[in-house]
């Protein structure tokens, strides 16, 4: 089963993969045909009803098709193409005016009576009520003569819930793409599901598609916090830096205000770092049990929570962390654990609105064993582990692995400059923004790891090996402003094994 919304991210993914949605339409067209064929034969009347969306080009390619193949089609069109694959096809259709007739929805007189109607009206980006002339035109469609397919959904449905907007096609069968949609499940339509060529490693592979969907453009008329509000708790009497870094990267991925709650000194020294950080003053000077009633209306007021950075290991913060680490998962507030956070909660069954971050290292020490050596099978151990916990797991690599302990997505952005310190605090402050933005553990740790790679990447492409951390909050902004164009960067090739 694929939603609207994955499906989207997929068809963008495979077109940064080098298969472009041309390909994709012209690939499901042709197993319209095929369909039709393989249920009705040969030698066939088809009239098909045309949308100006995405769909509509699906049925142009169809009806293409379907005339070489020696069947009379009439193409009956509802307006201007909008979409930019269904235009190629438009002016390919358009050629073909010996084998293929085109008319107008107005040139109809009344019911039309084929073989095969084929509805190519409106798709999976169908929203509201069904507006003219396509209320019209189903209402047609469902009363001419023939054999009624939909290409994808029927016209009319609410993809993903299923629901009639209004006015919606009643095929004899439906031709849908790649998976089923949800919708369809919820009805009594027959289906059938025909491949269309995306690669496997769309969906494997965090890709630009994911940001696309997930991370979308702020309204004009957003106040302050729509961005929403993070806190970093972290730092140490020695360690001031892993904090802000986690807090800057938080701050360029999007969030509006990010608080960082740090010892008094050290809170004093990030506070010197930039004027876009709001430091918050905790007493002592490590994170201790007392500061568990301080930060109490700080994780009120925000969105998501970072805990770890530049924490350190000495003996109060030990034993402060975990009542703090149920606190926040008691107020309900996403968290990241990260870094020291990790290792003083080893072991620990969490909760699935947090996110740890380990890198090699952390994961031997949070579960008490090494990563696998083989690909294939570190992924199985890390889906294990992340289900053995309760959490999402990010293990961070050569190739990052993020599992939710059900399913599991692969990133391949990062490169060999990402060895240096802070990048695994850039990390937490990316994830910790998606998390306050309302976007789900899984697919935030996911995003992250993609956005904080290909940051990192862009980065090194400009710098070599002889980047730095605040070098990869820089490029931020420009991955997720044009991550299609960001990917197309050179990327370092991971190989499964």
């Amino acid at each position: 089963m694929i939603t609207t919304q994955e499906m989207r991210a997929l068809e963008i993914n495979s077109e940064a993969l080098g298969v472009s949605t041309l390909q994709l339409m012209e690939n499901a067209g042709r197993s319209v045909a095929d369909e039709i064929e393989k249920e009705l034969g040969k030698n066939l009347e088809v009239v098909v009803f045309v949308g100006h969306g995405g769909k509509g080009g699906d049925g142009l390619v169809a009806a293409r098709h379907l005339a070489e193949r020696e069947n009379k089609v009439t193409v009956i069109s509802l307006g201007e193409m909008k979409h930019k694959d269904g235009m190629v096809n438009v002016s390919a259709v358009e050629n073909m005016d010996y084998s293929i007739t085109m008319l107008g929805f107005d040139d109809l007189l009344g019911e039309v009576k084929a073989d095969v109607l084929i509805d190519a009206m409106l798709g999976t980006g169908v929203k509201g009520r069904i507006r003219e002339p396509f209320a019209s035109a189903i209402r047609v469609f469902n009363k001419s003569k023939g054999f009624k397919v939909s290409i994808d959904v029927p016209s009319g449905i609410d993809p993903d819930l299923g629901e009639e907007l209004g006015e919606y096609v009643r095929p004899d069968l439906v031709v849908t793409f790649h998976d089923v949609k949800p919708g369809l499940l919820k009805r009594e339509f027959r289906f059938v599901i025909k491949k269309i060529g995306i690669p496997p490693e769309a969906s494997l592979y965090v890709g630009p598609g994911d940001i696309l969907v997930n991370v979308r453009p702020r309204p004009m008329k957003s106040r302050k916090g729509a961005g929403g509000r993070v806190l970093v708790i972290g730092g140490n009497e020695t360690f001031s830096g892993a904090p802000a870094l986690a807090a800057l990267a938080s701050l360029r991925t999007g969030a509006d205000l990010v608080y960082v709650a740090s010892p008094e000194r050290t809170a004093e020294i990030i506070s010197s770092l930039s004027p876009d950080l709001i430091s918050v003053k905790l007493s002592g000077k490590n994170i201790n049990e007392d500061n568990l009633t301080e930060l109490d209306k700080w994780i009120d007021k925000v969105n998501s929570v970072v805990l770890g950075p530049g924490l350190g290991l000495a003996d109060e913060t030990v034993r402060a962390v975990p009542a703090l680490v149920n606190k926040i998962v008691e107020k309900g507030k996403p968290l990241v654990l990260d870094a020291d956070g990790l290792k003083i909660m080893k072991g620990s069954k969490l909760n699935d609105m947090v996110v740890i971050t380990p890198h090699p290292g952390e994961f031997k020490i949070f579960f008490g064993e090494d990563q696998r050596e083989r690909e294939r099978e570190r992924i199985n151990q890390v889906v294990d582990k992340a289900r053995e916990c309760n959490c999402i797991v990010l293990l961070k690599g050569y190739l990052d692995i993020v599992s939710d302990g059900r399913r599991f997505k692969l990133n391949k952005t990062g490169n060999p400059g990402m060895t240096v310190g802070g990048t695994g605090d850039t990390l937490t402050g990316i994830i910790a923004t998606f998390l306050a933005q309302g976007i789900d553990p899984f697919t935030s740790a996911s995003l992250g790891a993609f956005v904080n790679g290909l940051a990192g990447t862009l980065a090194f492409k400009e710098m070599g090996a002889h980047i730095t951390a605040s070098d990869v909050v820089s490029k931020i902004a420009m991955v997720i402003g044009d991550p299609i164009t960001s990917f197309k960067q050179k990327i370092y090739k991971r190989v499964i094994s």
